[in-house]
């Protein structure tokens, strides 16, 4: 069970499972938002810790983490295999709420990546194949070209290629945040030590 102040948490906040939280506020957010309810900023670091960040859609809100899907070679599947790390916001406008999110990076099963990738429409799956997502292109027409090459070659039902699949975030830190009048905004951050520790929750000034 967290460690809490529960009677400071208005009903937005309310709950013993951020993961159950996380998963009605992004409910409530599919109702409002126009586009991409679930689209999430990943952040990354390289080699030298230069940051990086770009947006990717969120798959799933698990009972112990968030997944997400990718091509493995990109430039983020690879700094987060280099660090073990990665850290998201997702950001809802229509009901100007975030969550931010931060812990240890890990692939899922290739089941679990491979029961995704087919419910995937055709032409997603052959865009898979067809780009080296992250490595330099010469033009449109070559992914054009590639695209085409591929879906003559993987026929009807493509498969999942071996450098795309899922990851696993498991978080140590999920932090709830909600406009408020004057900017007095409410913020509560979850935090454990461990993926093994409780959840600690803290009321944090705006």
């Amino acid at each position: 069970m967290p460690t809490e102040l529960s009677s400071d948490r208005g009903s937005v906040f309310a709950g013993d499972n951020p993961f159950a939280i996380a998963r009605t506020w992004l409910e409530e957010a599919k109702l409002a938002e126009v586009n991409d309810p679930n689209a999430i900023a990943l952040s990354t670091v390289d080699a030298g810790g230069m940051p990086n960040a770009r947006m990717v859609l969120l798959k799933d809100i698990e009972d112990a983490g968030f997944v997400f899907f990718t091509n493995y070679t990109s430039t983020k599947a690879t700094e987060m295999l280099a660090t073990g790390k990665a850290a998201f916001v997702m950001h809802w406008k229509s009901l100007r709420r975030q969550i931010r999110v931060r812990g240890d990076i890990a692939k899922v099963t290739d089941a679990e990546s491979d029961l995704y990738f087919l419910s995937r429409s055709v032409f997603s799956r052959v865009g898979a194949w067809a780009s080296d997502q992250s490595s330099p292109l010469d033009s449109r027409a070559t992914l054009e070209q590639q695209a085409k090459k591929m879906t003559q070659d993987l026929g009807e039902n493509p498969g999942r290629p071996p450098h795309w699949g899922g990851f696993r975030i498991t978080p140590v830190e999920i932090e709830f945040w909600c406009d408020g009048a004057d900017r007095l905004h409410d913020r509560f951050v979850w935090h454990r030590e461990s993926v093994e520790s409780d959840w600690v929750v803290t009321r944090l000034n705006p």
